[in-house]
């Protein structure tokens, strides 16, 4: 509880790059003593760069302990697909770790992965998942009733360790094309995850694209 306080503390208290006007510089620089030999323009394009430079820097220095999740749903490698669905159905969720008998991460099992077994490629609307799914003969759906989650999870699982920078995630997250990472200890074991949501205010934008 109190880790999830913090994170939102620090959420809430992270500096917003805000527009600043032109008679914003203006008292500003009367605030200074002394002659000042620039513009108020000159002015505002420093404190918009600095502004920059200081989201990059805090977006360089947390790291994913510092904003990941502890508390993960996850599931084992043995738990019915029926039970996985249910999961991420009653807490609002659209993935979860697969986890082995030792405790890593086997996998990640999504919405995405259902999808994929039920022969829906396009998500679109949900009517337009609907009307695709009974296309395909009877939407595949018993195909996959009986199955375990290893059977439809996307492995390996792409992790991270605890001291990767949130930077880094940013880049994972675009290159692999993915909403969600699992973070795991020195010992391989799930630790935590970090999702889009959990870096969002950090980082700049030109790291979020």
């Amino acid at each position: 509880m109190d880790s999830k306080i913090n994170r939102k503390e620090k959420k809430k208290n992270s500096p917003p790059e805000s527009e600043v006007s032109d008679q914003d510089i203006y008292e500003a620089m009367k605030d200074i003593p002394g002659y000042i030999d620039i513009t108020p323009g000159d002015f505002k394009e420093i404190y918009q760069l600095a502004s920059r430079h200081a989201l990059k820097r805090a977006a360089e220095s947390v790291k994913a302990k510092d904003v990941m999740t502890r508390k993960v749903f996850s599931v084992k490698r043995s738990t019915p697909v029926e039970d996985v669905a249910d999961l991420l159905a009653l807490n609002g969720i659209s993935g979860a770790p697969v986890i082995d008998d030792d405790g890593k991460v086997a996998g990640i099992i999504s919405e995405k992965d259902f999808l994929t077994r039920l022969g829906i490629k396009d998500t679109g609307t949900v009517m337009g998942m609907i009307a695709r799914c009974l296309k395909n003969k009877g939407c595949m759906i018993v195909s996959i009733k009986t199955g375990k989650a290893e059977d439809i999870m996307s492995s390996p699982a792409i992790t991270v360790s605890e001291d990767i920078t949130i930077q880094e995630i940013a880049r994972i997250f675009t290159e692999k094309n993915i909403n969600r990472v699992p973070v795991t200890d020195s010992n391989g074991h799930l630790a935590g995850i970090v999702s889009r949501a959990d870096i969002v205010r950090y980082v700049p934008a030109q790291y979020k694209e």
